[in-house]
């Protein structure tokens, strides 16, 4: 049984940088950077077609750990 449908690529624009969208991603980066450990941070901005979340290291230990250990990687599991 094939099923067609039509993309509403004006509706999915407006889902992908929904305010909805943003609590949802953000949420997860919190997630993220509470597991990676107090010297990450997280930002969450709305670029032309999506919503973007990035964790980050904050401090130069942080990205130092990060390399070392793969921090970031392991958080996200």
């Amino acid at each position: 049984m094939a099923v067609k449908f039509e993309l509403n690529l004006q509706g999915l624009n407006e889902l992908m940088k929904s305010e909805e969208m943003q609590k949802v991603l953000d949420d997860a980066a919190i997630e993220i950077q509470n597991r990676a450990g107090s010297d990450y941070a997280h930002r969450t901005h709305v670029a032309s077609f999506v919503v973007i979340s990035n964790v980050y290291p904050d401090s130069k230990e942080a990205a130092k750990d990060n390399y070392e250990n793969n921090t970031l990687l392991k958080a996200m599991r």
